[in-house]
């Protein structure tokens, strides 16, 4: 099975998580964090920061890898291997894109019933400072069949 590398960021403020709602694609109207497909001659961190610009238009100043998470389902014929990292400094404010709405939640009053069923897993525990690494087997790209979340002290 060939693997397919994504990244996603993770970016707060004042007790509030930024997510943008994707208004297009098959992710449409789920609220995520910010990333993409890992292209042709990038690395995961460089794929970060590019996709971060594209989506929200917001510049990384410093940021770090917080988490690793393999996924495969039933409708794709591939694993995606999603490196997450999360902004320590940024520039600008973000912006409504023609890929995504941006809104900031209260950490505590994240709305998971809208979001990928795994973040309601791994989130929390990157919240809290925590470094992750885990696997999900994920049906229809809804139900969540299996998975394991471990802590790692870094990459």
């Amino acid at each position: 099975m060939t693997r397919k590398q994504t990244t996603l960021t993770v970016i707060t403020k004042d007790g509030k998580l930024l997510l943008g709602k994707k208004k297009r694609g098959y992710a449409e109207g789920v609220w995520n964090g910010y990333g993409g497909k890992v292209e042709k001659g990038e690395t995961p961190e460089q794929s970060m920061v590019r996709e971060l610009v594209e989506e929200s238009a917001l510049t990384s100043r410093r940021h770090e890898k917080v988490a690793y998470i393999e996924f495969a389902n039933d409708i794709d014929d591939y694993i995606t291997e999603c490196h997450i990292y999360m902004v320590l400094d940024y520039e600008g404010e973000p912006l409504e894109t023609e890929e995504m709405y941006p809104k900031w939640f209260e950490i505590d009053r994240l709305p998971f019933s809208e979001m990928w069923p795994d973040d309601q897993h791994w989130l929390p525990l990157v919240l809290q400072g925590k470094k992750v690494k885990g696997h999900f087997v994920i049906k229809n790209h809804k139900v969540i069949e299996q998975f394991e979340l471990s802590e790692v002290d870094s990459f």
